[in-house]
């Protein structure tokens, strides 16, 4: 009886762990592919200048951690993105990913002229009078 189960497990991890791998190198492939469109998409559309106003914003916190195990250090890697939502005056949004010195410069309220080609968030020039 032995035998028969240890056949088997040898048959059937191998197709688990091949499996496994055709998993993760296809989400790394689909993650890539995605990207090359998005980016493909903002840089085939216009860029467009509109007013707007900038109702909210988040970031967003990642880590990553390396483990070694001949020493056992752990390195752990954090990052940060930051995102802020406009508003059109026809009451549409759109959420932005924005550099780190452009999102500590924003304001919830803040009305002005915001430039962007497709998701890719270009400028944002406050409107002093409002």
């Amino acid at each position: 009886m032995s035998y028969g189960l240890n056949s088997l497990m040898f048959t059937i991890i191998p197709i688990i762990i091949t499996i496994g791998f055709i998993l993760i190198f296809g989400m790394i492939i689909f993650t890539f592919i995605n990207s090359a469109r998005q980016k493909h998409q903002d840089n085939i559309s216009p860029v467009l200048t509109v007013p707007a106003s900038m109702v909210t914003k988040r970031s967003d916190v990642r880590q990553s951690a390396t483990h070694t195990s001949t020493n056992h250090l752990n390195h752990i890697h954090t990052y940060r993105r930051y995102y802020a939502t406009f508003q059109f005056e026809s009451g549409d949004r759109m959420e932005l990913e924005l550099k780190e010195n452009v999102y500590g410069l924003l304001a919830e309220g803040d009305y002005g002229k915001l430039t962007f080609q497709g998701k890719r968030f270009i400028n944002f020039e406050r409107d002093l009078k409002g």
